[in-house]
C-alpha cells in the first residue's frame, strides 16, 4: 500500500526538495515563511523519509501556487508527521506569494536519534522501508563513532550514551561488525541482523551550534564549521 503523505515538496528535483505544501481537509496548501521555523522543518523532513533540513528559505522554488494556510505550525521537533503539531491561527492577515517556503531536506535518511527531539533518543536505522533500533548487545561504542553518530544529525558533539533497558525483547538490527569502522557513514553499504534484544541505546548530541534561529535562512553548510 503506497505511503500517504499530509506534506509535499513541489518544483524540486526530488521529494526531499520544493516549495511546500500540506495538505487538509482534502486540498494542498503553501505555507507562509512567518509560520514556520527549523523545527518544523524537521518534522517535514521526517514526514517524507528525508534527512536534515539542509536550507529553508521563501520562495526558493517559485510563489505559491496553492492557496496559503493561515496556520503557525507550533513543532517541538520530535513529532513524527507535520500534522501532529500544535498549530495557531496567522498573526499577520496576508502573506504575500513570494513568501511560500521552499525547503530542501539532506539526502534520505538511514540514521535517526528518536526521542525529546532529533539529538537525543534512541539510536535508530532504516534497512529497506523500515525503521528498528539498534541492539545495544552487538554495537561496538567508541568515542568516534558516537561522535559520527551526532555530526551525522548535525547536532554538535556527542554528550552520553545510555543504555536501555527494556521490559521485554522487541525486534531490532544488529549491525554487521564490517560497518563499524565508518560508522554511520556508510549506512547504505551495510547489512544488519533481523533479531530480538531487551537492550536498546540512547545517545545524547549537544544540539545545533550556532543557534537555529542563525541558521535557518541560510544553508545549513554554513553552519557545519561549528558542529
Amino acid at each position: 500500500m503506497p505511503t500517504v503523505y499530509s506534506v509535499r515538496l513541489e518544483n524540486g528535483s526530488s521529494r526531499c526538495s520544493g516549495r511546500l505544501e500540506v495538505k487538509s481537509n482534502n486540498s494542498w496548501s503553501s505555507v507562509c515563511e512567518d509560520d514556520f521555523d527549523l523545527l518544523d522543518a524537521e518534522v517535514v523532513c521526517r514526514e517524507l523519509g528525508c534527512g536534515a533540513p539542509s536550507v529553508l528559505k521563501g520562495a526558493l522554488y517559485g510563489e505559491a501556487e496553492a492557496p496559503i494556510l493561515t496556520r503557525e505550525f507550533l513543532c517541538e521537533g520530535h513529532e513524527s508527521v507535520l500534522l501532529d503539531c500544535g498549530s495557531s491561527w496567522r498573526k499577520t492577515k496576508a502573506c504575500p506569494p513570494d513568501k511560500a517556503v521552499g525547503l530542501t531536506c539532506s539526502d534520505p535518511a538511514t540514521v535517526r536519534l528518536m526521542g525529546s527531539s532529533r539529538c537525543s533518543g534512541e539510536l535508530q536505522v532504516k534497512s529497506g522501508r523500515e525503521w528498528r533500533a539498534v541492539d545495544a548487545e552487538g554495537f561496538q561504542r567508541t568515542e568516534t563513532r558516537l561522535a559520527n553518530v551526532c555530526k551525522n544529525q548535525k547536532c554538535g558533539p556527542h554528550v552520553s550514551l545510555t543504555t536501555k533497558q527494556l521490559l521485554r525483547e522487541k525486534p531490532v538490527f544488529q549491525i554487521s561488525p564490517l560497518c563499524f569502522h565508518t560508522f554511520p557513514l556508510n549506512m547504505e553499504e551495510c547489512w544488519y541482523l533481523d533479531t530480538m534484544s531487551s537492550q536498546t541505546m540512547e545517545i545524547t548530541c549537544l544540539g545545533n551550534k550556532p543557534s537555529d534561529a542563525d541558521c535557518m535562512y541560510f544553508s545549513l553548510s554554513v553552519c557545519d564549521a561549528s558542529l
